[in-house]
């Protein structure tokens, strides 16, 4: 008797245990799935639920974005240009003067300046400072002191090219090719600044093979008179 009455019970719990077990998993598929509503072709709402959750086995990966191709392949010319002329300049620093030498071992004013600049793949006509000043354009009053702008003094006998706002690289008589500071005596007898036109120019290469640059050398903080 006790048999029979605990057979069927046993059954009942099975059948109970097996329908919890398959809505806890429906549940959790349905958990899965976003619902939306839309319209048929009819007009009537319609519910529909889409899998949200990435098929098993697969990553969540971040979404790279590219970026603008325009954006990163903006060489800066001007950079790399005044890269270029720099090293020109550092590897002239040291050479002696000479007047109306062009180098390159031995430079005047303007011939170093005119030097610099081919090497750095920028060609303009030699000549004196004054043709300089007569050639090129003055620059706006923040690129008076940028690297590059020639830099006039004594009634435009003399011509350099401006390092920053601290002093520029020239061609001494007495000296060579030097860095002098902007010290009272050189501010007092500048005639003004020129650009030279790089913006305008190719992607520049450079013309002369590159050469060792020199220690930066230093000019006395008072020297006579540098006319060419």
């Amino acid at each position: 008797m006790n048999t029979r009455i605990l057979f069927p019970r046993l059954l009942i719990a099975c059948f109970a245990f097996w329908v919890t077990a398959n809505v806890v998993a429906q549940s959790s598929e349905t958990d899965t799935r976003q619902t939306r509503t839309t319209l048929d072709s009819n007009g009537a709402a319609r519910l529909e639920t889409d899998i949200s959750a990435p098929p098993l086995g697969e990553e969540r990966r971040p979404r790279i974005v590219a970026s603008d191709p325009a954006t990163n392949a903006v060489p800066l010319a001007a950079g790399r240009f005044d890269r270029i002329l720099l090293s020109a300049i550092q590897s002239h620093l040291g050479s002696p003067y000479h007047y109306a030498a062009t180098g390159p071992n031995s430079f005047d004013c303007s011939g170093f300046v005119w030097r610099a600049y081919q090497e750095a793949g920028f060609d303009f006509t030699r000549g004196p400072a004054s043709s300089y000043w007569a050639t090129f354009a003055p620059p706006s009053k923040e690129d008076q002191y940028k690297f590059g702008t020639l830099v006039f003094f004594s009634g435009l006998a003399h011509v350099g090219i401006v390092a920053d706002e601290h002093g520029f690289y020239h061609s001494s008589r007495h000296t060579g090719v030097v860095y002098s500071p902007f010290n009272d005596y050189w501010l007092s007898r500048i005639d003004g600044f020129r650009r030279v036109p790089i913006g305008s120019m190719p992607v520049p290469t450079a013309n002369a093979k590159p050469r060792v640059a020199k220690p930066a050398i230093i000019a006395p903080a008072v020297e006579a008179d540098n006319q060419p």
